[in-house]
């Protein structure tokens, strides 16, 4: 049976699964975020999710608004987004880690009628609606009652498959972020895709235990993780985030059977003293992306259990999901698998012309048969040339640089778009500068990658001054610009090393020439005019 909603989903997976889990708060999770820890069954979630409903349709909320969800990775973001469901509004999931000048930009873009939040956040979710002139009513998850919104809902009629269920923001590697519409048949086909898988990633409906670290207004918690449980069962055990001293623990006292993971995690986890205990638990398998290729196999062979690696984008979803569930799945050689024939793949140069194998080029993709947009993004808010842009020729132009080897399998090379990738996280570097740039010392900054041993990529800003800077005054300068940098954005986006420079490699247009400053950026670490700012990047309360 097909449903039109991810709530009529969810509510009849409930029906089905009654008393049993739906969701586990573990240990440090609950410690983390001051709620009980233990399980969540099915029944006591659909009752809470209705009583939810009940009060956003008694408000006024309905087909057509969009209502913002900063709640982290609590199961309150879970049940509001199920009851918003059913009403029909989409939900916008907003990173906790936004600060000013990232919530004025999502609050005025989205244009949402509400947040839904932590007690703590309210104010600064006010304030940044104040910016942005928006209506937009700022509650708490347990609030006696909700305000109504500014303006009734937009569309006539009942929720279905092509309504819109979320907006997710992608990280605008080429300038500001872009909301992607998301439908509830993408979410619906996201769990179902998941639940399919089979092979080295067979999924028991109604047995699995599903833990992820990853953040629920990210695509993967949102719409893999989150979905394939609400498809066909099971518990989903959602950490607030990844704490790599309490994993295993969190791992074996979760009952977790299936793992997510980012690539940064297997190396930090191989750093911990091997243990007659690394095999005690109940892991399958973990599904993820960018394992470095030289831990591949040498955490598989220590944990026991594979490391999937699979490849989508938000614009994507399942649509076009690529991964290596099936032998042989060349561990080590960064492979993520070969399209299944419900996905039509090409790997083209600059000129759009079809490469040879074993030769890089831009991955594009598209669903097979009469509908090549089937199940993907249903376009970019507010920008219709940048949607058709990404479909020109009618092919999905990744920004992926991928080489097809042995026997289809394909494997992945670069990134094309100037981007930035911190611990799981993208960063664009043109939103870096527009923040930098305020700075009053700073003339010119320019921010680009410098490896990192741990987080594969650590931000480096290259600043030229309007005054020269003394090298005794050089350490309190880089301070003061990443305090700014920790002021307006997500911490992981703020400088882990500020160079100051004479000049930046520039075009003949006088823009910056990114290719040069990447290789630029890759030997400043330890210079004396490069300050490493690494120990200021902490998480905000």
């Amino acid at each position: 049976m097909t449903f039109p909603t991810a709530h009529a989903q969810f509510l009849a997976t409930a029906r089905r699964w009654g008393d049993a889990p739906f969701l586990h708060v573990e240990a440090v999770t609950a410690e983390s975020y001051g709620i009980a820890a233990g399980d969540i069954a099915w029944s006591q979630a659909a009752a809470r999710v209705e009583l939810l409903r009940l009060a956003y349709a008694a408000a006024g909320y309905g087909h057509g608004h969009r209502v913002g969800l900063l709640l982290e990775n609590r199961p309150d973001f879970l049940l509001h987004w199920m009851a918003l469901n059913a009403v029909g509004a989409s939900v916008v999931p907003i990173n906790g880690e936004m600060r000013a000048a990232e919530l004025n930009y999502l609050i005025g873009h989205s244009e949402i009628v509400a947040v839904v939040t932590m007690p703590e956040r309210v104010a600064a979710l006010q304030a940044a609606a104040l910016a942005a002139g928006v209506a937009t009513n700022v509650v708490t998850a347990d609030a006696a009652s909700l305000p109504p919104p500014a303006h009734p809902a937009p569309l006539d009629g009942p929720p279905g498959a092509d309504s819109e269920c979320a907006l997710l923001y992608t990280s605008g590697t080429t300038g500001r972020p872009k909301g992607c519409r998301l439908s509830n048949a993408y979410y619906l086909a996201a769990g179902q895709w998941y639940a399919n898988l089979g092979g080295v990633c067979l999924v028991r409906p109604g047995q699995e235990r599903i833990l992820t670290p990853l953040p629920l207004s990210h695509v993967n918690a949102m719409a893999f993780t989150a979905m394939v449980v609400i498809t066909v069962g099971g518990c989903l055990v959602q950490l607030d985030r990844f704490h790599p001293k309490s994993w295993w623990q969190s791992v074996r006292d979760s009952g977790a059977t299936i793992v997510h993971y980012l690539g940064v995690m297997p190396a930090m986890l191989l750093g911990a003293p091997a243990s007659g205990a690394d095999r005690d638990h109940a892991v399958r398998w973990g599904f993820g992306a960018g394992v470095d290729r030289k831990n591949h196999a040498v955490f598989e062979q220590r944990y026991g259990f594979p490391l999937v690696e699979g490849w989508a984008m938000t614009e994507t979803g399942a649509a076009a999901c690529i991964m290596a569930s099936a032998e042989p799945r060349h561990i080590g050689t960064n492979c993520f698998g070969r399209p299944e024939p419900y996905v039509e793949v090409r790997l083209v140069d600059e000129t759009g012309n079809d490469v040879p194998d074993e030769v890089p080029g831009e991955m594009l993709v598209r669903a097979s048969g009469t509908e090549p947009r089937l199940h993907f993004f249903s376009g970019y808010l507010k920008d219709e040339v940048a949607t058709e842009e990404a479909w020109a020729g009618g092919w999905f132009h990744t920004g992926d640089m991928v080489r097809r080897g042995a026997q289809g399998a394909l494997h992945f090379v670069d990134r094309k778009k100037n981007v930035i990738r911190r611990s799981g996280e993208n960063i664009a570097a043109v939103e870096v500068e527009s923040v930098l740039g305020q700075h009053p010392a700073v003339r010119t900054v320019a921010v680009a990658a410098t490896p990192d041993p741990v987080r594969g990529d650590e931000v480096l800003a290259c600043v030229i001054t309007h005054e020269p800077v003394p090298a005794s005054q050089r350490a309190d300068l880089a301070r003061s610009i990443v305090r700014l940098a920790l002021d307006q954005l997500a911490y992981y986006k703020a400088p882990g090393y500020v160079a100051f420079v004479d000049a930046v490699p520039l075009t003949p247009s006088q823009k910056v020439q990114r290719g040069q400053l990447r290789e630029l950026a890759q030997g400043l670490p330890g210079q004396a005019n490069c300050i490493d700012t690494r120990a200021l990047k902490k998480r905000q309360p």
